[in-house]
């Protein structure tokens, strides 16, 4: 029997793409849409966090009213947490851990208006950790708004909690009121610190500038959580040519929300006052031969073992420059009963050396 090829013929779906020109303006569409769709997300998971932050608020205000007026004591939250967490099993955060850390944040936020505005807007165990270790509300308000400003995890956060941030941050002498305009000076001013604390590189003897900057280098990642965020690695020894002579800057950095260059002069002395001069050398050529359209005025900061707060005045009160003058610590000295008897990175990286040259 014949068969009838037309009932066999089988047809390919082609894809809609195919079958279909786009019309003008899809891709554009298409990109418009997906941005706002992750907005969307993003602000919900915003909204989202904030209603959470405020319910644990609220749970701890009534756990703290109980207390005081009925005197619950703490058995109370063992069954709280309980029963909390039996009534709604989809939900973690009822532990008696968690019930405990909404009533300290109740206790060091009394205002609800301030969680609101300000607590309820990084996720809640970054508000445990600086429930736990910092102390002053001030201090409190202080990594909340770093924080929010700059993204940190939650082990970001612990870092600089560790290494003091909000006894260094804005700490040191420059000229920026002077120089640059307003915002931006403030800005610049709370980006640079004083002291900076190099004791990722284990460092305690007394070295040459080329040996801290290559250091420094090395512990590129360290270095950059240091500087803090927005700081963008250009180049070391960084060459311009001036007047036909090669010139070199120690650090070259560009600070993506200042929009500007940094350069950064390492010195490991007392800080003089013809460093500022230098200096202001370096901010004209980058500003002369780098800088691009849009950029800000480039910045100066000269990092110093130490440094005189009347002289470094004295040397910046005139420069037209925008600059700064901060200090470093190193590693801490070791105790004298271990002086002499371990060795420090920096012996320990000339020992390498050395075997690698033997070899």
């Amino acid at each position: 029997m014949p068969i009838d090829k037309k009932k066999h013929v089988v047809k390919v779906q082609q894809p809609a793409a195919q079958l279909t020109k786009l019309p003008v303006g899809y891709n554009e569409l298409i990109s418009q849409l997906k941005k706002q769709i992750l907005t969307s997300r993003l602000r919900a998971a915003v909204s989202v966090n904030r209603e959470l932050i405020l319910l644990y608020w609220d749970l701890g205000a009534k756990i703290k009213v109980r207390q005081s007026e009925e005197g619950w004591g703490s058995k109370v939250i063992d069954r709280l947490s309980r029963d909390l967490s039996a009534n709604f099993p989809d939900m973690r955060g009822f532990s008696v851990r968690n019930l405990k850390y909404m009533l300290a944040f109740v206790e060091a936020y009394p205002e609800r208006s301030f969680v609101q505005q300000s607590a309820a807007r990084i996720p809640w165990f970054h508000n445990c950790v600086i429930l736990e270790k910092v102390k002053s509300f001030a201090n409190r308000a202080f990594y909340i708004q770093k924080t929010l400003e700059n993204g940190w995890s939650r082990d970001v956060l612990i870092h600089q909690i560790e290494m003091k941030l909000h006894n260094r941050a804005g700490k040191a002498l420059t000229n920026f009121p002077q120089t640059l305009p307003a915002p931006q000076s403030d800005l610049a001013q709370q980006v640079i610190k004083d002291p900076y604390a190099f004791d990722f590189l284990g460092i305690r003897e007394k070295i040459s500038e080329r040996e801290l900057e290559t250091f420094l280098l090395t512990h590129l990642k360290e270095f950059l959580l240091e500087l803090g965020v927005g700081f963008s690695f250009v180049g070391s020894q960084y060459p311009i040519e001036v007047g036909g002579q090669d010139f070199r800057m120690d650090l070259l950095f560009y600070h993506l929300n200042l929009r500007c260059f940094i350069v950064i002069d390492l010195k490991i002395s007392a800080f003089m006052s013809e460093y500022a001069g230098k200096m202001n050398f370096y901010l004209s050529a980058v500003d002369d031969l780098l800088r691009k359209e849009g950029d800000n005025p480039t910045i100066g900061i000269i990092l110093c073992k130490s440094k005189n707060k009347v002289i470094v005045e004295y040397a910046l009160r005139n420069t037209k420059r925008p600059m700064g003058v901060s200090t470093y610590k190193l590693q801490e000295a070791l105790p004298k009963s271990l002086q002499g008897k371990l060795p420090s990175a920096y012996e320990l990286s000339k020992e390498l050396n050395n075997a690698e040259k033997e070899s």
